[in-house]
């Protein structure tokens, strides 16, 4: 197993998880930014996720180097995935973070068989690869090195301006392999966002590092998600974001409507009785499954769409590139351990009577 002498955290007693031949390492650190999160350190036999056709993503591979987020998004469609490691959907997910110590290595091993033919790789597609704890453990980061040693496109999706740290990398990516960047930034409203992802960088900051890529030359657009129906979607709200995305000179801008899949449903819904009282019945009528009514969707899509008319610069979006294989690159010899890193008319809500 890969060590981390930086990191200074109080080990406990192994413990055992699913999934997982050898026991966890347990960590924990004093250190106010992790304050009541406990880390479980595993080896991974794996690291490459093949991604079933039936969900079209365009894409067939990822890699997750963390399971559990301590951004703490009420509405995350990976919180049921916990409940796989005896953990819970609610604040296990956000406090009880399993950390793939070994992902660089079982990586460079995966990219070494001659079975693999330089697919697409994307990362933050379950949990954010940009999460606080990468400041520390810096597995992101090694991941991306392999992916820059075999010249393997890939793609980034995250929350944090922290990937700003491995620019570096993300130039030579782009120049070698293919690569881009996605920021989510579903809203720039500031009440919303305290509300919503309590653990999260502030949405502006995020802004700021699309801007700061594309400056760079490194493609990269914005998930706008999720739009919270009521809460998020009202015209004002829309356009504030689609006008800095296009200030920032974002690539391209998709707007993704709330989705509530069994198991996050019922993590939200107690937030929404105390942040948004008011809207609970419209909720619990609009979500009888995990999507809203289409005419609620197309609604917001409409509206973000029409935003997006007044900034033709908004290009194409990026389409994921496939790598010719290329010869090994030379021996790696890994360290130790890494240091820390640390328009118009009135603004109004979707009516939620909708369906």
């Amino acid at each position: 197993m890969q060590t981390f002498t930086d990191l200074r955290g109080q080990s406990r007693p192994p413990s055992d998880l699913p999934l997982f031949d050898a026991p966890a390492t347990v960590r924990t650190f004093d250190s106010p930014e992790f304050r009541d999160i406990t880390f479980y350190e595993v080896e991974a036999k794996s690291i490459l996720n093949r991604v079933p056709a039936a969900s079209r993503m365009p894409f067939e591979w990822t890699i997750n180097v963390y399971r559990g987020c301590s951004h703490a998004c009420l509405y995350c469609f990976a919180r049921p995935s916990h409940t796989y490691l005896n953990f819970d959907a609610g604040r296990d997910f956000e406090r009880r973070i399993v950390v793939k110590v070994n992902a660089p290595e079982v990586l460079r091993r995966e990219l070494r068989k001659k079975s693999w033919t330089g697919a697409h790789v994307a990362m933050g597609t379950n949990t954010d690869p940009y999460q606080r704890c990468e400041g520390r453990y810096r597995l992101t980061r090694g991941v991306l090195e392999v992916l820059r040693d075999y010249a393997n496109p890939c793609s980034v999706l995250t929350k944090s301006p922290l990937l700003l740290r491995d620019l570096d990398l993300f130039v030579e990516l782009a120049e070698t392999a293919g690569f881009s960047a996605n920021l989510s930034i579903g809203t720039l409203d500031e009440e919303v966002w305290r509300r919503s992802e309590p653990g999260t960088p502030h949405p502006r900051a995020r802004m700021a590092a699309v801007k700061q890529l594309v400056a760079a030359g490194i493609p990269c657009g914005i998930l706008m998600a999720p739009i919270l129906p009521g809460i998020s979607d009202s015209p004002e709200q829309l356009r504030e974001v689609v006008r800095a995305a296009a200030d920032a000179g974002a690539s391209h801008l998709s707007p993704l409507t709330l989705h509530l899949r069994p198991g996050v449903k019922e993590e939200f819904l107690p937030w929404l009785e105390e942040a948004y009282p008011e809207l609970v019945p419209d909720y619990r009528r609009l979500y009888r499954g995990s999507n809203a009514p289409k005419p609620v969707r197309e609604e917001i899509t409409n509206r973000v769409r029409a935003e997006k008319r007044r900034h033709p610069a908004f290009a194409s979006p990026t389409t994921p590139s496939t790598a010719r294989r290329l010869p090994d690159p030379p021996p790696h010899h890994p360290s130790a351990g890494g240091s820390p890193a640390e328009g118009s008319g009135p603004a109004t809500q979707l009516s939620l009577t909708l369906g």
